[in-house]
């Protein structure tokens, strides 16, 4: 995969005086276009070998194209708080918006391969980090990412080269470490384990790029060209007029488990033993969640339901339990026009709490799957693939501690009739009404459909969906609260 980088390519200097001003001018005015279209982003990965030329290359970009358009984030060591979080956390943090380019100097694959290297990480280990990055890739162009990924080589012949060249001028001396001449000496395996890995992860919709880094004048016309014809050929795409294509129904139902028609809401709790229940389960909570091993652990609660159901009430019996300091509650509404720039997991993926901590999400990324699918605010491909993408979602934040409880609150058509009434006679309840619950009831027999496709190709083991029924109050908050110390007694008991 690397021989053709080893050629020797060159470019001499008239040619590139040439070149050089007519690929800036191309790039910059490509780069308008692309903010003016802003139907997607650009992100480029930088990777590649010691000496190559990959920080030359990057601040040449910056310095040929307009900064206030390109975001550039250079990847080190984990911070603590980013070591806390899933392994992709500061990664989607940093990615570019709509109508930008961003570029990662170092990204989700320094870490593996570095660790391959040192033999910190099994080759199945490995394997298994290959598969999570094919799976994020695959979602960025889902939606509508437009990602390059360029590899700088050398031969181990030029590298020493390159390394010695710079150690030996004063001005470059300061580039060269110990840590380079270190890593010279594992050339072979790096080589190896990196091209396993590129070719594993090489792919139509996110290819590899092998560039030579040798000669200076040859790598920054070949990144500045592909760079300039790729922007180009997806501004292409994308302002193709489409044809209109008849979809399926937004709301055939895919696996047709109605499972809210199965539960029991007659359940009930009186007043008194809801008191006695309540403060119980409260003390427990609280207790559990200040338990030493939850230091590495987090706690992370998602609410969704019925419009009425009571997730408020529900959520504030949570968090009388704990301490401010150690929770936070994210309410989630439509997305801000930042939010649409991004990938629709984004927004979510910036919430996530650190170890120790608590996030209770009043509703979540399984809009997307409900009131987006519902309401036709996404396509039938977009919500179909989402299924496969949450559950790739949870599974990351478990596999980083995280200890996932999810709530359906169901109540019937004929209690939330009860509550709306409630709320729009009550003065400091009414804010709680809007046109919009209103209108959502017209569609609650699609709302089941959708919910029991949702249930059922999203409750895991490490994230399953508790259905709460929840036309009792009472009832409600203490199942609640049941299923939150259960769910932590089970997470703790092995740490």
């Amino acid at each position: 995969m690397f021989e053709s980088a080893e050629l020797g390519h060159s470019i001499d200097k008239d040619t590139y005086r040439k070149r050089e001003p007519e690929l800036r001018e191309a790039l910059l005015d490509i780069q308008y276009e692309l903010k003016e279209c802003g139907k997607f982003p650009v992100l480029v990965i930088v990777g590649g070998l010691d000496g190559a030329g990959r920080g030359e290359t990057v601040n040449l970009l910056n310095a040929w194209m307009d900064p206030r358009l390109i975001q550039t984030h250079a990847f080190g060591p984990k911070s603590d708080e980013e070591s806390e979080r899933p392994h992709m956390w500061r990664f989607w943090r940093s990615l570019p918006p709509k109508g930008q380019i961003g570029i990662h100097f170092g990204s989700w694959y320094t870490d593996p391969l570095i660790q391959r290297v040192g033999k910190d990480l099994s080759q199945a280990a490995l394997d298994q980090r290959i598969e999570e990055i094919v799976r994020l890739e695959k979602m960025l162009s889902n939606e509508g990412v437009l990602l390059l990924k360029f590899w700088f080589h050398l031969s181990k012949k030029a590298q020493k080269t390159r390394l010695q060249d710079l150690q030996d001028n004063p001005l470059t001396r300061w580039r060269v470490s110990d840590e380079d001449w270190q890593r010279h000496e594992y050339y072979d395996r790096i080589r190896k384990v990196a091209e396993h890995v590129l070719r594993q992860t090489s792919s139509g919709d996110a290819p590899w790029i092998v560039v030579e880094g040798a000669e200076d004048r040859y790598r920054n016309l070949t990144v500045g060209n592909i760079l300039l014809d790729s922007i180009k050929r997806q501004l292409a795409r994308v302002n193709v007029p489409r044809q209109r294509v008849e979809a399926p129904p937004i709301l055939a139902p895919i696996d047709n488990v109605r499972l809210l028609d199965r539960l029991d809401l007659s359940q009930t709790l009186d007043k008194k033993a809801y008191a006695r229940e309540l403060e119980s389960l409260q003390g427990q909570f609280n207790k559990l969640t200040r338990d030493d091993r939850c230091r590495n652990r987090s706690l992370i609660v998602v609410f969704e339901g019925n419009d009425a159901a009571g997730k408020g009430g529900s959520i504030r019996r949570i968090s009388a339990a704990m301490d401010a300091r150690q929770y936070r509650i994210v309410p989630v509404a439509a997305p801000t026009e930042e939010e649409r720039a991004q990938p629709y997991l984004w927004r979510f993926w910036r919430h996530l709490p650190r170890h120790g901590r608590v996030t209770i999400f009043d509703r979540s990324w399984y809009g997307r799957v409900l009131v987006e699918r519902v309401e036709g605010f996404c396509s039938h491909a977009e919500w179909m693939r989402a299924y496969g993408e949450i559950n790739d979602f949870e599974r990351q934040m478990a596999a980083h501690g995280a200890i996932i409880v999810k709530f359906w609150m169901a109540i019937s058509q004929e209690e939330q009739l009860t509550r709306f009434k409630e709320r729009e006679a009550i003065g400091f309840k009414r804010f709680k009404i809007t046109e919009e619950d209103w209108r959502n009831r017209e569609k609650w027999d699609d709302y089941v459909l959708a919910v029991g496709d949702m249930v059922d190709r999203t409750s895991t083991s490490i994230a399953p969906w508790t259905m709460i029924e929840a036309n009792d109050k009472y009832f409600a908050r203490v199942k609640v609260l049941q299923t939150l110390c259960d769910a932590l007694k089970s997470a703790l008991k092995n740490e």
